[in-house]
């Protein structure tokens, strides 16, 4: 479990009204269970495709079930849009099968989504969005842009980002490390 402060993993939204039907993350329980989440999330990034960036998603439903896992796939699919994200939000549609939004889902990730990402979580109406490593060249949950938050947004989510961080980037050196040798 991480010792890092709660109050430094807790991105508060910003600008206008909270969405009537999202509650607000409460340390330290949701932290607790965002570790839970994050540690199922790790996992499936160890199961990334060889070749493939090691980032790993998972989405639950309201009640916490499984919905989807997928990992990054790019390489292996030869695809610039299979990323674990995007993969995991198409399962989950596909699970739920009467409706493309997710509000009541968390998607959990090993690493902050990219702006394409951020997208399809907004597109999908995500309800709540955990990550662990920040992402400082792409990083579109706060490190680069932050377009789920500015002014205008069609869908806010819960975000609570940092979750297990040392975890999920020590698995991002050690597959970039490898690359090099």
């Amino acid at each position: 479990m991480s010792t890092e402060p709660v109050e430094q993993a807790i991105i508060p939204v910003a600008g206008g009204p909270r969405p009537p039907h999202r509650r607000r993350l409460n340390p330290p329980d949701d932290r607790l269970k965002a570790e839970k989440l994050m540690a199922l999330a790790l996992a499936q990034a160890r199961a990334t495709p060889a070749g493939d960036v090691p980032v790993g998603c998972v989405i639950t439903g309201r009640d916490g079930a499984v919905l989807a896992r997928a990992s990054n796939r790019r390489e292996a699919d030869n695809d610039p849009t299979a990323h674990a994200e995007i993969l995991a939000i198409r399962q989950a549609v596909g699970v739920l099968g009467d409706s493309w939004r997710l509000v009541d889902a968390t998607l959990t990730v090993t690493l902050e989504p990219c702006p394409m990402c951020a997208g399809a979580i907004a597109a999908a109406r995500v309800g709540t969005v955990i990550f662990g490593a920040w992402e400082d060249k792409t990083g579109a949950l706060g490190s680069v842009t932050d377009p789920l938050r500015e002014a205008g947004a069609t869908h806010t989510p819960e975000i609570l980002g940092g979750i297990n961080a040392d975890q999920c980037a020590d698995l991002l050196k050690e597959f970039f490390a490898a690359l090099r040798r």
